[in-house]
């Protein structure tokens, strides 16, 4: 007798950003407590400008979102890293826009 394979339910109600559940890390550091997703590749579909060396960050680059742990992960508060930039911020800091 051949018995159907039970596929596990899916969630279909994506998981808000903020809170640190699931979908992103905590990290801290000197500049505070963040909330840190990753981005890969196929995920990236817009253009975004990294804080950390003012530079594009292309439709299709891996990198990182990160926002304030005390936040809920609104539009206003994230920031959109390419993961070099992130991991240096300690040494480097956000730069001033150029233009």
């Amino acid at each position: 007798m051949v018995v159907p394979r039970r596929n596990a339910p899916k969630n279909e109600d994506p998981r808000p950003l903020g809170g640190g559940v699931g979908w992103a890390r905590a990290e801290s550091g000197p500049d505070g407590d963040w909330l840190v997703r990753a981005i890969s590749g196929a995920q990236a579909q817009k253009t975004y400008r990294c804080p950390g060396c003012d530079h594009e960050i292309r439709p299709g680059t891996p990198h990182v979102v990160a926002w304030p742990a005390q936040e809920s992960g609104s539009v206003e508060e994230r920031r959109h890293w390419h993961q070099g930039c992130w991991d240096s911020r300690g040494r480097r800091g956000p730069t001033a826009r150029r233009w």
